[in-house]
């Protein structure tokens, strides 16, 4: 009988060890830590969701590149090839994860898109979610 096992990135064992910094930055620290790979991944998936590609300069195809949909019309087919691009790159980008739902709710009124997906992450069968807004300012 096949059991699923838990298998535990040799980064989580070393709870004093910082793997990398939160998103946002807040003005008290700036740069807060982070000691999980669990959460590390999720702040890596908010930064390639919220940067454009050619934004970075040693690496431009990075990025999701969702703010240039803000410009287009926000309907359904916008919402379905939104949806397409998004399980595209995370599966290029992030294959460490799966995503179990994903959802594109639209605000044409305030010109913005609110993007709700869940994911496993493949090795430990942990669960997470990312909630972002994207919008035109």
């Amino acid at each position: 009988m096949a059991y699923g096992l838990k298998q535990i990135s040799p980064l989580d064992l070393k709870p004093s060890t910082a793997i990398g910094v939160k998103i946002p930055f807040d003005a008290e620290n700036v740069f807060s830590s982070v000691y999980t790979t669990k959460d590390q991944i999720k702040y890596n998936i908010i930064n390639y969701l919220l940067t454009d590609p050619r934004e970075r300069v040693f690496n431009p195809t990075f990025g999701a590149g969702l703010r240039a949909r803000l410009f287009e019309q926000i309907d359904q087919q916008t919402f379905d090839d939104i949806k397409q691009s998004i399980r595209t790159q995370m599966e290029n980008q992030f294959p460490q994860i799966e995503i179990t739902t994903l959802d594109i709710i639209g605000s044409p009124d305030y010109n913005s898109i609110n993007i709700k997906f869940s994911y496993r992450l493949l090795r430990s069968n942990e669960n997470d979610s990312v909630i972002l807004t994207i919008q035109n300012m």
